[in-house]
């Protein structure tokens, strides 16, 4: 199984075709867009790596943007005891959502890529009457 460890938001992340994962809010993104990683540090699979000095030039990722939205509220309370003073503050880190379609080597090939998924149709709800 190949994968790749990508940069993105100051943080870094290995990442395997297919998969899911929450990244720092994309700037100037929408959802269903088509989104390429170029700051490769490193990609391989189980029997050989490729190592960047910082980056890896010509290797990419491609993922889809699934869902930009907002994480649960981290609440901030601070106090400073016998002061009679208090401060309660929240804060909601904004995020992406994104799936890994396709891993690129530095020569333009095709590592591996993620299955097609197709469109689940949503079940309708239908209530059983029991009569007694």
């Amino acid at each position: 199984m190949s994968y790749a460890v990508i940069k993105t938001g100051g943080k870094q992340y290995k990442v395997k075709s297919g998969e899911i994962l929450k990244v720092e809010k994309l700037p100037d993104s929408k959802p269903e867009t088509k989104i390429e990683f170029n700051e490769i540090l490193a990609y391989g699979d189980d029997k050989s790596i490729e190592v960047g000095a910082p980056h890896v030039t010509g290797a990419k990722v491609e993922a889809d943007l699934i869902k930009n939205s907002k994480n649960r509220t981290i609440l901030i309370f601070k106090k400073r005891r016998r002061h009679n003073s208090r401060r309660k503050n929240g804060h909601r880190q904004e995020y992406s959502m994104i799936r890994i379609n396709k891993i690129f080597s530095k020569d333009g090939k095709v590592l591996s890529e993620a299955e097609k998924i197709s469109k689940i149709p949503k079940k309708e709800e239908t209530k059983e009457v029991v009569n007694k």
